[in-house]
C-alpha cells in the first residue's frame, strides 16, 4: 500500500513537467521512480495498483482546468466540476495500469528487461487511450517534451513513440544509479541517433510571402453568450482586424467569434444568417480571405431546427462563402450530452450553452481557398490533440487552421493545448496557426517552434508571414500511428527475450 502511495504523490508532482509549469525534467525522474517501485512490489494487483496510482495523481492535477468549464454555465452547480475531474482521473488511470501491469508481469527479474516492455507498453496504451471510446489523448508523455529538442524527433517516431523515448531515458538514469553502463549508453545513443536522423526538410524561407493576422480579441467567456455581447465581439474583431490594405491578407478568428448563425437553410431565417457573413467580410479588402469560427443550422422542414454543426466558414470579399469545415471530433458533455435520456433525466446538462447537441462532421478536410492562400487544413479546437487524425492524408494542405475556444480552460488548459498542437505541426510537418479569443494564439512553424503567440488574457494580433510546410510528408504523415505501435510492440518483444536470455 506504501508504493502506491509513493505512485500517486509520484505522478502528482510528475504533472509540473507539463505546461503551465513546464518542469520537464520531472518526467524522466518520474519514470526511474516508477521502475523502482515496479521492482519492489511481489503482485501483479500491486504493479497494476502503482500504474493506476501514478496516473491517477498526474491527471488529477494535470486536468484541473476542466473544473473551471464547470463555472461557466449555470445548468449545474460548479462543484460537479471537480468531480468531473476525479472520475475521469479514475478512468483514464486505467491506462497506465495496463502498461504498468504488462510490465511486471512479462520481464524476468531482469532491470533492461522491465524497462523495454513498460515503454513500449506505455506507448501503445496512450494510443489506446486516444482511440477507445471517442479517445482523450489529453497530455501524453511526449507533451512534456515540446520545450526540448527531442520533439524534432516526433516525425520519426509519432507522438506515442516519442512518450516511449522519454520513459527509455528516465529510466537510463535508474538503470545508471545500478551502474548498468552500457544499457544506459545504447539508450542515449539510440535517441542521438534518431534526433540526428533527416526527416523531411523544411524550407528555410517560404516560397512566396502570404501574410497572416491572427486575431486575439479577449472575450472571456463569461460575456460571449450575454444579451448585446455580439455587437461588442463584432466590434472588436473588426478593430483588432485593422482596415483593409493593398496586399493580400488572410485573417483568422477564433471559434465561434460569430455566436448567431452564419448559414441557416430556414427561410425566415435566411437572410439574418447572410447578414451575419456579410458584417464579417466588412473587414476584407478585395484581396483578403477571412476565417473565422462560426455555426450552421439545418433543417429539413425549413421550420424546425433539426441540427447545427460547429463550423468554420472561409469568407472572401463581399461575403462570399469559400468553403466550410464542420467540426467532426466533437467534445462529451460539451458539445454533446452522451445518452441524453438518461443523463438529462437526473440533471445534466451540456457545459455549452442550449438543449441541442451538435451534428459531428465527416473528418479532416483540405479546402481550396484559391488566390495565394491554396489549400487549408482545418482543425477545431480539441481536434488537433488525435495524433495522426488531423490532416485528408488525399488531400495534404499546406498549413492547418486550429481556432479554439480556450476560454473554457482556465489557466492550465490552453498551455498544455498549445503544446499538443506543437506535436502535430512536427508530426505532420506542417505548420499550425491558431486562433483563440482569451490565448494562447500562436503561429507554429513546420518543426514545432513557435514562430509568434499571443499571451493568455490579453488582446491583440499577429501578423507574420506564413511558414512554409515541409519539402514532402514526414514519415509519421505517410504511416501514421502504425510507426509508435509497431516501436512499442518491438520495445516489449525485446524485453521479452532479452529476460529470457538473462534468467
Amino acid at each position: 500500500m506504501l508504493l502506491i502511495l509513493y505512485a500517486a504523490l509520484i505522478g502528482a508532482a510528475s504533472a509540473l513537467a507539463f505546461e503551465p509549469a513546464g518542469w520537464w525534467p520531472l518526467i524522466f525522474v518520474a519514470f526511474a521512480a516508477i521502475c523502482e517501485l515496479l521492482t519492489r512490489t511481489k503482485r501483479l494487483w500491486g504493479a497494476i495498483g502503482i500504474g493506476w496510482a501514478f496516473g491517477f495523481g498526474q491527471f488529477v492535477v494535470s486536468l484541473n482546468w476542466i473544473a473551471t468549464a464547470f463555472t461557466f454555465q449555470a445548468k449545474m452547480p460548479p462543484s460537479l466540476g471537480w468531480a468531473a475531474v476525479v472520475l475521469l482521473s479514475i478512468y483514464l488511470a486505467i491506462y497506465p495500469a495496463i502498461a504498468t501491469g504488462l510490465a511486471w508481469r512479462l520481464w524476468r527479474e531482469d532491470k533492461v528487461s522491465l524497462l523495454l516492455i513498460l515503454s513500449g507498453a506505455w506507448a501503445i496504451t496512450e494510443w489506446l487511450r486516444g482511440t477507445l471510446f471517442t479517445g482523450f489523448p489529453w497530455n501524453p508523455v511526449a507533451a512534456a517534451l515540446v520545450p526540448t529538442p527531442l520533439i524534432t524527433i516526433s516525425p520519426l517516431t509519432g507522438t506515442y513513440g516519442l512518450s516511449a523515448i522519454a520513459i527509455l531515458l528516465g529510466g537510463a538514469i535508474w538503470l545508471e544509479a545500478y551502474r548498468k553502463w552500457l544499457p544506459m549508453v545504447v539508450i542515449f545513443a539510440l535517441t542521438a541517433l534518431l534526433w540526428l536522423m533527416p526527416s523531411s526538410p523544411v524550407p528555410e524561407d517560404p516560397l512566396a510571402i502570404l501574410n497572416v493576422r491572427v486575431v486575439q480579441p479577449n472575450i472571456g467567456q463569461e460575456d460571449k453568450w450575454r444579451p448585446g455581447a455580439e455587437v461588442e465581439a463584432a466590434a472588436q474583431l473588426a478593430r483588432l482586424s485593422g482596415p483593409p490594405s493593398g496586399d493580400p491578407r488572410l485573417l483568422m478568428w477564433p471559434e465561434a467569434a460569430i455566436t448567431m448563425p452564419m448559414q441557416d437553410n430556414r427561410p425566415a431565417a435566411r437572410a439574418a444568417a447572410e447578414a451575419e457573413v456579410v458584417r464579417a467580410a466588412a473587414a476584407l479588402g478585395p484581396n483578403d480571405v477571412l476565417l473565422t469560427g462560426g455555426l450552421a443550422v439545418n433543417s429539413a422542414d425549413g421550420t424546425r431546427i433539426d441540427s447545427a454543426t460547429n463550423s468554420i466558414f472561409a469568407i472572401g470579399p463581399g461575403g462570399k462563402i469559400l468553403g466550410r469545415y464542420d467540426k467532426a471530433h466533437l467534445v462529451p458533455y460539451g458539445e454533446y450530452l452522451p445518452m441524453r435520456p438518461v443523463l438529462s433525466a437526473i440533471g445534466l446538462a451540456r457545459l455549452a450553452p442550449g438543449d441541442m447537441d451538435f451534428a459531428a462532421g465527416p473528418g479532416p478536410r483540405t479546402i481550396d481557398v484559391g488566390g495565394d492562400w491554396g489549400r487549408i487544413g482545418f482543425q477545431l479546437c480539441y481536434e488537433i490533440i488525435f495524433s495522426g487524425r488531423v490532416v485528408d492524408e488525399a488531400h495534404r494542405p499546406s498549413f492547418i487552421f486550429n481556432p479554439s475556444n480556450d476560454a473554457w480552460f482556465g489557466r492550465w488548459g490552453p498551455p498544455q493545448h498549445l503544446a499538443q498542437a506543437r506535436l502535430r505541426a512536427a508530426e505532420e510537418g506542417l505548420p499550425v496557426i491558431r486562433s483563440t479569443p482569451t490565448g494562447i494564439s500562436a503561429v507554429i512553424d513546420a518543426h514545432g517552434a513557435v514562430v509568434k503567440q499571443i499571451d493568455w488574457r490579453q488582446a491583440g494580433v499577429i501578423d507574420a508571414v506564413l511558414p512554409p510546410p515541409a519539402n514532402s510528408a514526414t514519415m509519421f504523415a505517410r504511416v501514421g500511428n502504425l510507426l509508435p505501435i509497431l516501436f512499442g510492440l518491438l520495445l516489449i518483444a525485446g524485453g521479452i527475450v532479452l529476460g529470457r536470455r538473462r534468467r
